[in-house]
């Protein structure tokens, strides 16, 4: 299975999930009497949309290159991951002002019934989070890791929820907005997520040098190249799930042109065999002193 399937794979199963989940949550919320699910049904929702974003993503980006885009269209994914952002930041923002204005409306006390769909809720989302971010880093996709932390933001505001119900339900009457606390409190680490998701994806798009190992993986693999005496800069850029590389490669001073020609083709063919990741790899032949 390519990247490109294993990703669009996750993403369905981030879509479907997300569809029983908002619908689940919403009728627990409604008939449990408790606005922090009703909270996580709103989350869901935005999620079902934002998975779908991601879905166009990978496969957008995934299209060969062309004359209008020789390098591809892979930067097509961190700015899917900016627009599904977007959605977080909204949702979070929804569920704290709903939040608030139910914390001094009065209501009643939620269902003790609806702390056992949390729990089952909880179990799912976490495992959709280890699930999805495990295919993420498998196949260096920014937008399936933000798809990922969409799991993980659901599962924090659901252990928020439960915790909240728990209060409301023990300490009783006067502490019903404990509800609404929690989802208030879910929608702050809802943001907090929002930019450690966001951070990478404007690295992606700025070309920020964060990729120390790989440099160190390429310039291991060149000095096994016969004829590469060693390597000097070493660039690279990342563009959806794969990774551009400038290298400039040392070689005997008194080899022919030709020669430093076949021996840069080598080195690109010996990296790209042995990192698949790889896309265009340019070789610039530098002579030793």
């Amino acid at each position: 299975m390519t990247n490109e399937q294993t990703a669009i794979k996750a993403t369905y199963f981030s879509i479907i999930g997300n569809t029983t989940l908002a619908v689940v949550k919403g009728l627990a919320g409604f008939f449990g009497n408790s606005y922090a699910l009703v909270a996580d049904a709103i989350e869901s929702t935005t999620d079902i949309f934002s998975s779908f974003l991601v879905l166009f993503g990978i496969k957008y980006s995934n299209k060969p290159a062309d004359e209008n885009h020789p390098y591809g269209h892979g930067r097509a994914e961190p700015l899917i991951t900016f627009i599904v952002v977007g959605f977080l930041i909204t949702s979070a923002t929804i569920i704290a002002y709903e939040s608030i204005q139910n914390i001094g409306t009065p209501h009643s006390l939620p269902k003790a019934w609806t702390l056992i769909v949390l729990g089952l809720i909880i179990i799912w989302k976490e495992y959709s989070f280890q699930n999805v971010i495990k295919k993420a880093k498998q196949t260096n996709s920014s937008s399936l890791k933000a798809d990922a932390w969409h799991h993980r933001s659901d599962a924090i505001t659901s252990v928020a929820a439960f915790i909240g119900i728990s209060i409301a339900l023990f300490l009783g009457k006067g502490y019903e907005s404990a509800d609404d606390w929690a989802a208030l409190f879910a929608s702050f680490f809802i943001l907090y997520n929002s930019y450690l998701i966001f951070r990478p994806a404007l690295g992606e798009i700025m070309d920020e040098h964060r990729y120390d190992d790989l440099v160190e993986n390429i310039r291991e693999i060149s000095l096994k190249v016969n004829g590469i005496i060693g390597t000097e800069k070493c660039f690279i850029r990342k563009s959806g799930m794969k990774y551009h590389v400038d290298l400039h490669a040392i070689v005997n001073a008194k080899i022919t042109v030709k020669e430093g020609h076949d021996l840069a083709h080598k080195l690109k063919d010996r990296l790209r065999s042995e990192i698949f990741e790889l896309g265009h790899v340019l070789i610039h032949i530098e002579p030793n002193e």
